[in-house]
């Protein structure tokens, strides 16, 4: 059972991980630790193999994280950017995934933007946006943002916010700020391209 479980993740996992990666120069070291693992399954190392296979999965992970970050909108006139980054998220934080977040400052008032994929609070969200009750069930309001529905919260007497999105059943998009109009919040929403985002494969 164990070896036949390993054979059919080489024949279908692996062939679709190196045809996906092999034109990039980005695969090296993905093929590098796919050949690893096919070796030590073929001396029957087959735990050595698992666990290679862990780390060349990590390392796509790492990549489609750096995917994301070419999504993250460009800092607002008379905003700069403090930080950008992206991670293959823990399971025991979030349930695995992917994420890949920016942060914007503009004196004391800080914005961070985050897409999330490949998570489990995806189902989460979506039960909020067919939902009605649960979206403004904690002070939540449903708007469309362009073409996109939206959670919009904003506290005037904190001057601090968020806003979540949901893009093709795939994608969360997170905007949050603090010491921020509620017009900052929305101009960073609209600044993302949400049509080629769902395009990302």
């Amino acid at each position: 059972m164990f070896n036949s479980s390993i054979h059919r993740l080489n024949i279908s996992g692996l062939l679709f991980i190196l045809l996906t990666f092999s034109a990039s120069g980005y695969a090296d070291d993905v093929q590098e630790s796919i050949n690893e693992a096919l070796q030590y399954y073929n001396n029957g190392e087959y735990k050595d193999a698992v666990d290679t296979l862990n780390y060349a999965s990590q390392l796509i992970q790492q990549k489609r994280g750096g995917g994301l970050e070419l999504f993250l909108p460009e800092p607002l006139a008379g905003w700069t950017v403090r930080e950008t980054g992206s991670q293959a998220m823990a399971a025991a934080m979030f349930g695995g995934g992917i994420s890949a977040e920016r942060e914007y400052s503009k004196g004391s008032s800080y914005i961070t933007v985050q897409i999330i994929t490949d998570s489990p609070l995806m189902q989460g969200m979506m039960m909020m946006f067919s939902n009605p009750m649960y979206a403004t069930s904690d002070g939540g309001k449903l708007e469309r943002i362009g073409r996109q529905k939206a959670i919009v919260k904003y506290q005037s007497e904190n001057k601090e916010g968020d806003i979540n999105m949901v893009v093709a059943n795939r994608f969360l998009v997170t905007i949050a700020g603090q010491r921020v109009t509620r017009e900052e919040l929305i101009a960073y929403a609209e600044a993302i391209d949400y049509k080629k985002l769902q395009s990302l494969p």
